[in-house]
């Protein structure tokens, strides 16, 4: 009875497994092991892992897109046709501007040969044809606006500076540039220019000066030679148009300058001849030689209106001469005795006086047109071959005397 026990219970031990032993605690050193790991593993490891950029940049196949890389082509190839075209308008442009301008310098080059041939003028002007393109306006026969200046256009006895004009609205007769016969103005407008510098040199010779005198006055001044002697003259000149296409000059207060001494104003007229300086006269007056010579002429004692008792007196008393000689009204009367006849007449006087009869002789002989007739002169605008030309308005201006000038109806050429 007691084997059967034995090998159940042993059975029954067979069939249970067998208890798993209790893992012990973990040392902290061995996770700080595992922690750091193997730095030669990690080198390893590197060497034989992919690199991430390679893995990055691979892209899936994918089947050709033909319609947009068509689209890329058709753009590329379309830009330099684009630049062609371009390049050749660009071209095309600059030749018809050279053609252009070269037509305009052509005409405005005839145009000037023209002009100085129907106006007879020394020099050609200066035309400028205005508007842009020309070929355009000479297709039309017509001009938007021309310019001209026309420089030294002789006029008798001076040159005037500067003619300069503008015109609008101008009709061409002719097939083109090279066959233009004429042209049609039908309104013009400029001015006209007479410096004073061109004056100073051919009429004063470097010896007279002209100026700005009023509104439409000249003055001419400088020095004139005399007997001998260098007398300083001025003469006023007053402008006025003289016909349609003229200007002149009349010439009056002429006036010589004999030092300080006195003053010779050609004519016979009141306030003209030989007179005495205020500052010569009240340099007489206080020498009584002098005064005493002047008033012993019956002649200039009417003159100056002062009574034949009053000057005898005076004559004898000097305190009563000084009396005399030193009023204002006296010093005024004595510079408005013409000196001429009485010195001509008494040439000790003369000598009294300090000057010199052959300077007297001569003066009487020069006339008040030949002296005037050193600073006169007048020019006349060129007629032109039809139409109306005519000088307007006629100022005096710092730079010279400038007139407006207007024309109508003018045509110019055959």
């Amino acid at each position: 009875m007691r084997t059967p026990h034995t090998s159940t219970h042993q059975t029954f031990r067979s069939d249970v497994p067998a208890p798993e032993p209790v893992p012990s605690a973990p040392s902290p050193y061995d996770e700080l092991a595992a922690l750091a790991g193997d730095p030669l593993d990690d080198f390893l490891t590197e060497d034989s892992a992919p690199s991430p950029r390679e893995d990055d940049t691979e892209e899936p196949w994918s089947p050709p897109d033909h319609r947009r890389r068509s689209r890329r082509r058709n753009r590329a190839t379309g830009l330099p046709t684009l630049v062609k075209v371009l390049a050749w308008m660009l071209t095309l442009a600059c030749l018809v501007t050279l053609a252009d301008r070269w037509a305009l310098l052509y005409a405005e080059r005839r145009a000037s040969e023209r002009l100085k041939d129907q106006l007879h003028l020394t020099a050609a002007p200066e035309v400028r044809i205005g508007g842009f393109p020309f070929l355009t306006q000479l297709a039309a026969q017509r001009l938007d606006s021309v310019r001209v200046t026309v420089p030294d256009v002789p006029a008798e006895r001076v040159t005037l500076t500067r003619v300069t004009a503008s015109a609008e609205g101008i009709r061409l007769h002719g097939d083109g540039p090279t066959e233009l016969s004429g042209a049609l103005v039908r309104q013009m407008h400029g001015h006209v220019l007479l410096s004073f510098a061109d004056m100073n040199r051919e009429l004063g010779a470097s010896e007279v000066a002209f100026s700005a005198h009023g509104p439409g006055g000249v003055r001419a001044s400088g020095a004139l030679r005399v007997a001998g002697h260098d007398l300083r003259v001025r003469a006023d000149a007053g402008i006025r148009r003289d016909g349609q296409r003229g200007i002149a000059a009349s010439v009056d207060g002429i006036r010589l300058d004999i030092g300080d001494l006195a003053t010779f104003r050609p004519g016979t007229g009141p306030g003209e001849g030989l007179h005495l300086t205020p500052a010569s006269a009240r340099r007489i007056t206080r020498e009584t030689a002098k005064i005493k010579a002047l008033l012993g002429i019956p002649g200039i004692v009417r003159r100056l209106g002062v009574p034949d008792g009053v000057v005898r007196a005076a004559l004898r008393d000097e305190d009563r001469l000084h009396r005399l000689t030193g009023a204002p009204r006296f010093l005024h009367d004595l510079t408005r005795v013409n000196l001429v006849d009485t010195a001509l007449a008494h040439p000790e006087l003369l000598k009294r006086l300090g000057l010199d009869l052959s300077l007297l002789t001569a003066l009487t002989k020069l006339t008040r047109p030949q002296i005037a007739d050193r600073f006169s002169f007048s020019f006349q605008l060129p007629k032109p071959p039809s139409g109306d030309l005519r000088l307007q308005r006629v100022t005096v201006g710092k730079e010279g005397i400038r007139a407006d000038v207007r024309g109508t109806g003018l045509l110019l050429g055959h």
